[in-house]
């Protein structure tokens, strides 16, 4: 007896002339799930079975199968059959054209090239919280009442200026607030005006990108690094250079010849993104040197500085070496919550007033009151208090998924030994796949990113970076129970 899913898929087959077989029969069940005509949960047809409904052969229905399996749209039950996940791959979308009829996606508007590349290599995950979600800090911590109670003094007597457009980049208290934090810090000296507040990291590269490149002009980028930087640089068309990263840091070339010297140059060294490497006093003063050598700038992404478990604070690249070719971008998005969309450049002088004129020029700045009422959470020291209180209770939470990891897995899945962060990575042999890893773990609520998906080049290292920040104490171990069943099924299909 034919099934209302096969039914379906017969129908749709029929105006879906173009392709070979199993590519068709994919690219129909991939639209009925993301349009939930096939809904999560749904348990597809044996392959023998809607191979003989459908009259094709079984190997082809098999290969559509496959490939929905691989990116995350199916997942197989043992002795149960074939599902469709809860949870859909990260980027998984309808794009325009696969929702119109065949005769109607020729007039379709098509997106630009840059564009198409941008979502063929979507980072960004729709799951933000939970375990063991990287990068995100327990949001559940954070001081709402008085948060509320500084917000509610001060509006009550907002001058009108801080309900229009900032021209100023940014609220002026923010900004000298920055000034006296980051001197204590992260040993950053600057002044107010070399401080530009942006809506989030992403934007603060958006803006650098186009005000300093052009059209193909070079940047180095850490390998592996940072999805979201690497995709901002590539959509304003620059071109992205891997530099390889090892336990110092970003290791980069002895020389290279002016004409395809970068013009940016990406790092996270106080604690690298994913690895957690720290980069050595040696590779700073190099970097340094040819960024010198090639008049570059050196982009400073110090995304979770705060949160060093032990050892003394690493100072910020920017105050190794005065007038250094150095933009210090920091966030608010690890120490208080993402949605703050608070994030900060510390420019050198010869740059700030042309980067405050273009920012107020493309992005219109506001948000003046929750700036002023973070400058005032700041100078009242509550920003340093939440600061040492999430320290202590993240280094607890780090010790223990690395007491789990060491029992269950062993040493060598633990090289991640910076100490530092709100997540840490858990190294895998090669033969596993990671990306397999984490949507199958995606599928059962635990929420991981694999580290091969970091890297632009081969060879690519497998493992999991694993964030702790956002699990209570209580959910680690049930958490990672959950993960080593999912690590456990793969291993006794790959090894």
């Amino acid at each position: 007896m034919r099934s209302l899913i096969t039914d379906m898929l017969l129908q749709r087959l029929s105006d879906h002339v173009h392709g070979p077989l199993h590519r068709r029969l994919y690219d129909c069940i991939r639209l009925a799930i993301l349009e939930g005509v096939i809904g999560s949960g749904s348990r597809l047809p044996p392959t023998r079975d809607l191979a003989q409904a459908l009259t094709l052969s079984r190997n082809t229905v098999s290969a559509a199968y496959e490939q929905l399996l691989a990116e995350g749209y199916l997942f197989t039950r043992a002795g149960s059959g074939t599902f469709v996940t809860d949870h859909m791959p990260d980027g998984a979308m309808i794009t325009v054209n696969e929702q119109l009829p065949a005769t109607e996606r020729l007039a379709a508007t098509e997106l630009s090239r840059r564009g198409a590349r941008l979502l063929a290599q979507t980072g960004a995950s729709p799951h933000q919280w939970g375990a063991f979600m990287p990068g995100v800090p327990d949001v559940s911590n954070f001081p709402h009442s008085l948060w509320r109670r500084i917000h509610s003094r001060l509006i009550r007597r907002i001058k009108p200026d801080y309900l229009t457009y900032s021209r100023m980049g940014g609220c002026p208290e923010l900004q000298q607030a920055l000034v006296d934090y980051l001197r204590v810090a992260r040993s950053v000296n600057c002044e107010a005006g070399q401080i530009i507040i942006t809506e989030g990291t992403h934007q603060a590269i958006d803006l650098l990108a186009k005000m300093l490149c052009n059209p193909g002009d070079r940047a180095w980028i850490e390998e592996p690094s940072y999805w979201g930087m690497r995709n901002v640089l590539a959509i304003n068309n620059v071109e992205i250079l891997p530099i390889a990263v090892d336990n110092h840091g970003i290791n980069p070339p002895d020389g290279a010849d002016a004409q395809h010297a970068p013009r940016l140059i990406c790092v996270t060294p106080s604690h690298q993104y994913p690895t957690g490497a720290v980069m050595s006093l040696q590779r700073r003063q190099r970097l340094l040197a040819l960024a010198q050598e090639f008049g570059a700038w050196v982009i400073e992404d110090d995304y979770d500085s705060e949160f060093r478990y032990s050892g003394n604070p690493i100072p910020a690249l920017q105050s190794l070496t005065p007038q250094a070719p150095v933009i210090y971008i920091g966030t608010f998005s690890k120490t208080l919550y993402p949605g703050l969309r608070i994030s900060y450049m510390v420019l050198p002088n010869m740059l700030a007033e042309q980067m405050r004129l273009a920012h107020a020029e493309l992005y219109r700045g506001g948000h003046w009151i929750t700036q002023l009422v973070l400058a005032q959470f700041i100078a009242e020291g509550h920003y340093a208090s939440h600061i040492r209180r999430m320290r202590l209770l993240y280094g607890k939470r780090r010790n223990q998924l690395c007491q789990l990891i060491l029992r269950q897995v062993g040493p060598d899945a633990l090289r991640d030994d910076s100490n530092a962060g709100l997540h840490l990575v858990m190294s895998l042999p090669p033969e596993i796949d990671d990306v397999r890893l984490a949507q199958e773990a995606g599928a059962l609520g635990i929420y991981v990113r694999p580290l091969s998906t970091y890297y632009l080049n081969s060879p690519r290292k497998k493992g999991l970076l694993l964030g702790y920040a956002c699990v209570s104490d209580a959910d680690i171990e049930p958490a990672f129970k959950v993960l080593m069943t999912c690590l456990a099924q793969q291993t006794r299909i790959e090894i």
